[in-house]
C-alpha cells in the first residue's frame, strides 16, 4: 500500500506496507477514493550508517648502539640499529549494508525508484504492514490472487479495518518472483505499478 497518511506526507514522504515476505507476480489496483478524514504527519527513517576512521600508528625505533671502549682489547662490532616495521592500516568506509529482509530490501528498491523521479521515500508503517500481510495470507489460503478477496473487501476496506487512516492509496501486489530486484523490475514495468510507486 503506498499513500499519505500517519508517518508521511507533510514532508513529501508517504508510509508503505511490507510485502509479504514470500515473493508473489504482480497487479496494481487502481486508487480508492479519499475518506472524509485524511491525515497526515510527518515521519523520517535515517539511514545508519557507520564509518570508520582510518587509524595509523607508525612506529620507527632506532636504537643507540654502544661504541667499543677503546681500553679494552678486544671489541665486538656495534649493533646495527633494526629497523621495526611500520604498520599503516587505511580502513576503506564499509558500504551500506543491505537491508535485512524481503520487505526491508523492496522499500530500499521502491524509495531508490522514488528518489530517482525526484520523489521522497516511504516508510514502513505497522497498521499498513498487518493489513498487507492478512490479505497475503488469505490469498494464499483460499486460492486467489486479486485485490479484491472473495468477500468483495478491497485495499481500501482492509486499511480501514487495520486502522490506518488514509486519503487515497494504491496496493501493489506480486506473485512468482524469487527476488526482491524482480519485483521490483516487474512493477517498474507494469504502468499501473509504476504509478504507484511513484
Amino acid at each position: 500500500y503506498f499513500g499519505p497518511g500517519p508517518g508521511g506526507g507533510a514532508d513529501g514522504s508517504d508510509t508503505v506496507a511490507a510485502a509479504p515476505t514470500t515473493p508473489v507476480a504482480d497487479l496494481a489496483a487502481p486508487a480508492g477514493s479519499p475518506s472524509d478524514s485524511p491525515s497526515a504527519s510527518a515521519s523520517a527513517s535515517p539511514s545508519p550508517s557507520a564509518s570508520a576512521s582510518p587509524s595509523a600508528s607508525p612506529s620507527k625505533s632506532t636504537g643507540a648502539a654502544k661504541s667499543p671502549s677503546p681500553a679494552k682489547t678486544t671489541s665486538r662490532p656495534a649493533k646495527k640499529p633494526q629497523p621495526r616495521p611500520t604498520r599503516t592500516t587505511a580502513e576503506a568506509p564499509p558500504a551500506q549494508p543491505a537491508p535485512a529482509g524481503t520487505v526491508a530490501q523492496v522499500i530500499a528498491l521502491v524509495n531508490q525508484e522514488r528518489a530517482k523521479a525526484g520523489c521522497g521515500p516511504v516508510t514502513g508503517d505497522s497498521q499498513l504492514d498487518a493489513a498487507a500481510q492478512a490479505h497475503s495470507d488469505d490469498m494464499a489460503a483460499r486460492n486467489f490472487f486479486e485485490h479484491t478477496n472473495p468477500d468483495g473487501k478491497d485495499p481500501g476496506d482492509r486499511i480501514t479495518a487495520a486502522g490506518y487512516r488514509w486519503s487515497t492509496y494504491g496496493e501493489n501486489i506480486a506473485r512468482g518472483q524469487q527476488t526482491p530486484e524482480s519485483v521490483m523490475d516487474s512493477w517498474m514495468n507494469s504502468p499501473g505499478h509504476r504509478a504507484n510507486i511513484l
